[in-house]
């Protein structure tokens, strides 16, 4: 089980995004599709939201 605690402060390392990085842009970063929901978002925020954009 995942400690709530890990959960709630994501490492800078994960949050940070420059705009001049070649390995962070949008269609390759593994995490793209969760741009948008909010730091410490439980499941179901983050099920409606992937949810949302498949409606899109």
């Amino acid at each position: 089980m995942t400690d709530v605690s890990k959960c709630q402060n994501p490492r800078p390392e994960d949050t940070e995004v420059t705009e001049d990085s070649e390995e962070n842009t949008d269609h390759e970063r593994e995490d793209a599709h969760l741009d948008g929901v909010e730091v410490g978002a439980g499941c179901t925020e983050i099920w409606e939201h992937l949810a949302e954009q498949r409606d899109e």
